[in-house]
């Protein structure tokens, strides 16, 4: 067996699309235009990168977007001014702070100071709770794109047994919740689980989300199962190369798997595109619209 690979790219472009037809239904239907700002503090490389990427994402979708760039010695009380501001800025109707911040600079109280309604990389606590209760919650993009790519995938996941290796708060308890409210059996590993190649080998689904590279081995993976690999994890390769590998042995992994997402290409392209269609969603519901179905 030879795994089908999901590929990500293809999917975020799919989805990127729907939203620009979304935000041209809600510019001519309802005279609204969602709008994204994005603030990051400080000239972290690979921040600035994705920042730039987001814009001109935004920009392409047809929203507004708003990008607030400050020196790294911005004090945490500038910073939650500022997040204040687009709170009550009606215009704005996402928000997103990159991380990581300055070490001054307390990320919690960031987090937090965001109004949950703008709230579109889904990590304030009241968008945590409602998720793990079944609420109307802002999802974590990460998450998102891994279950949109699932359900494209396998279609209704009702009674599957999934396996979600790591718990940040970030990717793997969220994954966890989504995955239990589409009717999964689902069991969260980590560091201390006990005899982890067992506890894999029973997942129809299996989403590696852990931060270690290639620690899952492929011979452990379930014959016919989804593999969702969400690691980017950079190794130095003998001729003085970087290249990026995933939390799971790919090579390996893809002779047993019946698809695969691949590192790069994978779930990476979808986080920015799960952003976009956060946004469309923040706006719908502040303006009391029905999100449009294109």
């Amino acid at each position: 067996m030879t795994a089908d690979i999901i590929d990500g790219k293809a999917f975020a472009a799919r989805l990127k699309e729907n939203v620009a037809q979304q935000v041209a239904h809600l510019k001519e239907q309802h005279n609204l235009t969602p709008g994204l700002a994005v603030v990051i503090v400080g000239e972290d490389p690979a921040s600035q990168i994705y920042v730039r990427n987001k814009n001109k994402s935004t920009r392409e979708a047809g929203m507004n977007s708003f990008e607030h760039r400050l020196p790294a010695e911005t004090t945490q009380e500038e910073l939650l001014a500022l997040v204040d501001t687009l709170n009550n800025d009606p215009a704005v109707h996402g928000i997103l702070v990159q991380l990581p911040l300055p070490g001054h600079i307390e990320e919690n109280a960031v987090i937090d100071a965001i109004s949950p309604a703008k709230d579109v990389d889904g990590f304030h606590v009241i968008n945590a709770g409602l998720l793990a209760t079944g609420g109307n919650a802002m999802i974590p993009c990460t998450p998102l794109g891994c279950l949109l790519m699932l359900k494209d995938r396998l279609g209704d996941l009702s009674g599957l047994e999934a396996v979600v290796i790591g718990r940040s708060n970030i990717v793997g308890k969220p994954m966890a919740q989504l995955l239990l409210k589409e009717n999964c059996t689902v069991t969260v590993a980590h560091s201390r689980t006990r005899d982890l190649p067992q506890v894999i080998g029973r997942a129809d689904i299996v989403v590696a989300a852990v931060g270690r590279p290639e620690m899952i081995q492929g011979e452990w993976i379930k014959e016919g199962a989804t593999v969702i690999d969400v690691g980017i994890n950079r190794l130095s390769s003998p001729d003085g190369k970087n290249r990026l590998v995933g939390d799971v042995e790919f090579e390996g992994a893809r002779t047993r798997a019946g698809a695969i997402t691949p590192v790069p290409g994978g779930v990476g392209p979808m986080t920015i595109a799960c952003l976009l269609k956060n946004t469309v969603t923040a706006a719908c519901r502040q303006h009391g619209v029905t999100e449009p179905e294109v």
